[in-house]
């Protein structure tokens, strides 16, 4: 699971993404360890960038429920 810092620019989040999916492949394959398929990243304001790299599962609460700092 991997939550990036949170900028304004979302686009700043894709190397944090990117850095967790090239260390879920090297468990996968490397290590021989194949259960490691899943990856968790990304929220409501950068889940598009975690998607395109590799996100299985995003985490987009306050885009269904709101912030909870209102």
């Amino acid at each position: 699971m991997t939550m990036a810092p949170h900028y304004e620019d979302p686009e700043l989040t894709r190397p944090i993404f990117k850095a967790t999916r090239l260390l879920q492949e090297e468990l996968s394959s490397n290590l021989a360890m194949p259960e490691f398929n899943h990856l968790s990243m990304g929220m409501t304001n950068d889940y598009h960038q975690a998607i395109a790299e590799g996100s299985t599962m995003v985490r987009v609460g306050s885009a269904i429920f709101g912030s909870r700092y209102q």
